[in-house]
């Protein structure tokens, strides 16, 4: 794993990245920007909160697909919390996906970057992209599809954010098959400079999912609100993945 870019504290059992989400932002677009014209696989980052850790602490082959990434960004409190409490090393502050999208836009508006975005249902990706659009009118975006597709598209696929060219491919795709296609196809994507993975980032930006209260997120309270959503579907899993995170956050945190 490539984070020589900044350093990392070990929350959990994976290598976290330690900056601030200006830092992220500024930095995914330079990098993106550095990388035009050299056909090179593309920087790739990606984050994790509590439900990944869990994953990745079960399964090998997620956590093996994380630790290919060049940066792994704190996108849950409770990861950040974790790093104050056990840690040698403290995260600044959270690194949220769905954040860190508009400090990027904004800096890819401003550096003149473009976006190609993958992922979500047709209807929520068409949502996205016109909210985007009048947000951010100036940002170049190049190029987008729906998250519905099979290994074997994946060769048109790549063809085609290839011949687009964009500087930040957002993947949109769920967690751990987002990381999985990154993984599979980074050696092909070439005429792409920066990867980040993004979960459900586009049914927000879409407006079909709200975010929690400002105060929500701070406590690192943004998983409950999510689950008073959904309680049939999120109930369960969060339960067992948050006691399982935060035995491995007093574990293999250093």
């Amino acid at each position: 794993m490539n984070n020589a870019e900044f350093p990392s504290v070990t929350v959990g059992g994976l290598p976290i990245t330690v900056t601030t989400r200006a830092d992220a932002g500024a930095f995914l677009i330079g990098e993106a920007i550095d990388r035009r014209g050299l056909e090179v696989p593309p920087y790739f980052a990606t984050s994790a909160n509590a439900n990944v850790l869990s994953q990745c602490a079960k399964n090998a082959l997620v956590r093996d697909t994380y630790l290919s990434s060049d940066a792994i960004h704190a996108d849950g409190m409770s990861v950040v919390f974790a790093s104050r409490l056990m840690g040698s090393t403290t995260l600044p502050e959270r690194v949220a996906t769905t954040d860190l999208f508009h400090d990027v836009a904004k800096a890819a508006e401003q550096r003149g970057a473009s976006f190609y975005m993958l992922g979500a249902k047709q209807a929520a990706l068409h949502k996205a992209l016109a909210n985007v659009s009048n947000t951010y009118p100036g940002l170049n975006m190049v190029g987008a599809r729906n998250g519905y597709f099979t290994e074997e598209d994946e060769d048109a696929l790549v063809a085609e954010i290839n011949a687009a060219r964009p500087d930040v491919l957002w993947v949109g795709i769920g967690v751990p098959h987002a990381q999985f296609f990154c993984v599979r196809n980074r050696a092909r994507l070439t005429g792409v400079g920066v990867i980040k993975t993004c979960g459900g980032l586009f049914d927000f930006l879409a407006g079909d999912v709200a975010r929690a209260p400002n105060w929500m997120q701070a406590a690192g309270l943004e998983w409950l609100f999510r689950m008073m959503q959904n309680p049939r579907r999120l109930i369960g899993r969060n339960i067992t993945t948050n006691l399982h995170a935060i035995y491995l956050f007093m574990m293999r945190t250093q």
